[in-house]
This record gives structure tokens, sequence and C-alpha cells, in this order.
């Protein structure tokens, strides 16, 4: 072998290894970056899972407002069912007669 050719065998062989380095970093870079993908994913399905949560509870607060009945509220309505009982009663009244 020549001197030329031993020279451009080792210029090779030393950039094979540099390739080979070159390809282990990236092999690790997309080790880490894989790792850093699941963690985010398991933070955005904790992060929906809550979010579905106050949702369902938003839900029942609205449905419990919507039902809330205020005192005034309550008097109206006993004093119309008293009035409805008092119809009945004179209804049933007429009726026995």
């Amino acid at each position: 072998m020549t001197n030329e050719q031993e020279i451009a065998l080792r210029n090779f062989e030393a950039r094979v290894r540099q390739l080979m380095m070159a390809y282990q970093d990236e092999r690790r870079k997309n080790a880490d970056l894989q790792a850093q993908l699941e963690a985010c994913q398991q933070q955005l399905a904790g992060a929906e899972q809550t979010i579905d949560g106050l949702k369902k509870d938003y839900d029942t607060l609205k449905t419990a407002r919507m039902i809330e009945v205020s005192g005034d509220d309550v008097k109206e309505s006993r004093a119309k069912i008293a009035r409805l009982i008092r119809e009945v009663d004179k209804c049933i009244a007429l009726l026995d007669v």
C-alpha cells in the first residue's frame, strides 16, 4: 500500500468513527426526547381528566343553581298550593251537596 492510500484509509476510519459517535449521540438524544414526549403525554392525560372532572362539577353546580329556590319563591309556592287546596275542597263540598 502506498503512503497516500494509508492516509486515505486512516481518514476514512476516522470519519467512520466520528459518524458512529454522532449516531450514538443522536440515539441518546432521541431516547431522551421519547422520554420527554411520554412524560408530556401523561401530563396531558392527567390535565384532561382534571378538566373533565371540573366540567362535571360545573354542570352539577349549574343544575343546582337552576333548582335553587329562594325564600320568596317558597312562600309564593306554598300560598299557591294552599289556594289550590281550598279550591279543591270547595269543589268537593259542592259535589257532596
